[in-house]
């Protein structure tokens, strides 16, 4: 489990404030200490009682309240938190953070802390397209106040655009991601991820029950750790992991080409794709008809192998890093050492997707880093991020000037 850090949850008075139970729970699951503090206004959207009870600790209101500054004064509290997030930040919010207001609890706390800052807007489109509302934004932009969305869709106020403030998960991985050290600048890692589909005819294919989700944890964990990361993306409805370039493919050959479109650039290379074996030799463009089968009730498939993309960019590595996956359901071990030593790769992460608690479609992975060397290291069932985050440490090593 990683060290809890310190979370500074700033609400002003929108409507998006109703989310903000949900941030906190997103913030203490994934093991940090959370505190809040309210503008006014705020409490007209949320209540206070209910942030304490899902932050464990009680929410500051007003810059001078003698009941809490025995406990921890608005500047204490600047200095408590390793993370302040804005969510929501108001236009009207926003504007006075440009222009270094502290009239109230949540601006004094702004004005004064030297943690880093995330905000989160959320307003009608009109204010948020505003030339005051830009240019505030581009003055805290260049303070190094950092931001995530708002997003485009249907408003409170009934308009549609942009204003949306960005859904709970995608602050707590941004703040994830404020917090990570940034120990692969420089670095740009490609990933591939989730299931290849080979079309049979022009309604059905062939695919996996991979979800995408070991990968899409991979490409985030690399982007927390300041890489730039290029995700190559199967069948999935996962949403792209923020600040990560995303490419979306079908088939096993359409991620082929992807990934040596993207290849030469790269440094590190992870395969976590689920990639098709086989593929039927000729796709039908129009659907097949059962009753053209001839009473036979049969329908015979011809296949071809695919390409081997892990081979295949193993025997060009040069100076990268290269990783690969293999799922296995027997012999496991066994299997990943085969792998490995055919496809001639750096690393094989094997998983067992026998089992019902970890594997395909699920948010936590028990695998073994299985090495050139023969050493094998078994790691204990952990979430999809958890296992990230212990690969790239041991990336990080095999990079590591020796």
């Amino acid at each position: 489990m990683k060290d809890p850090r310190r979370i500074l949850l700033v609400v002003s008075g929108g409507i998006a404030a109703y989310k903000t139970p949900e941030i906190v729970r997103g913030l203490r699951r994934a093991g940090h200490d959370v505190r809040c503090a309210l503008s006014t206004e705020a409490s007209r959207f949320v209540a206070p009682l209910s942030l304490q009870a899902v932050s464990g600790n009680s929410v500051r209101q007003d810059l001078f309240d003698p009941g809490e500054e025995g406990e921890i004064d608005h500047i204490g509290l600047a200095d408590w938190a390793d993370v302040v997030l804005v969510a929501p930040c108001t236009a009207n919010l926003m504007a006075k953070m440009a222009h270094g207001h502290a009239d109230d609890l949540v601006t004094a706390v702004l004005l004064a802390t030297r943690a880093p800052i995330l905000v989160a807007p959320a307003m009608n489109v009109n204010m948020w397209e505003h030339p005051a509302t830009r240019a505030n934004l581009e003055i805290l932009g260049t303070r190094g106040i950092h931001f995530v969305g708002p997003e485009a869709g249907e408003l409170a106020c009934g308009w549609e655009g942009q204003g949306r403030m960005s859904d709970p998960a995608v602050l707590v991985e941004a703040v994830d991601s404020l917090l990570a050290p940034k120990t692969l600048i420089g670095e740009c890692v490609l990933v591939t991820a989730g299931g290849t589909v080979e079309p049979i005819d022009a309604v059905r294919a062939i695919t996996n029950r991979s979800s995408g989700k070991m990968g899409f944890a991979i490409a985030a964990e690399a982007q927390r750790r300041g890489a730039d990361v290029v995700l190559i993306a199967g069948v999935t409805n996962l949403p792209t992991p923020i600040g990560v370039r995303r490419v979306d493919v079908g088939s096993a050959i359409e991620m082929r080409d992807a990934v040596f479109v993207e290849f030469e650039q790269s440094s590190i290379v992870i395969k976590a794709a689920a990639v098709a074996d086989f593929r039927p030799a000729e796709a039908i463009e129009r659907k097949i008809k059962k009753e053209e089968l001839a009473g036979e009730g049969r329908l015979q498939l011809e296949f071809v192998q695919n390409p081997d993309i892990l081979a295949d960019i193993s025997a060009r590595k040069g100076d990268r890093t290269i990783v690969g996956f293999a799922a296995e359901s027997h012999d496991v071990i066994a299997g990943a050492k085969r792998k490995l030593l055919l496809k001639g790769c750096d690393l094989m992460v094997a998983n067992d997707i026998s089992r019902i608690d970890s594997g395909f479609d699920v948010d936590e992975n028990a695998v073994h880093f299985v090495w050139p060397s023969g050493e094998v290291e078994a790691l204990s069932l952990l979430p999809k991020s958890g296992v990230s985050r212990e690969l790239f440490d041991r990336i990080e090593k095999l990079r590591a000037p020796q």
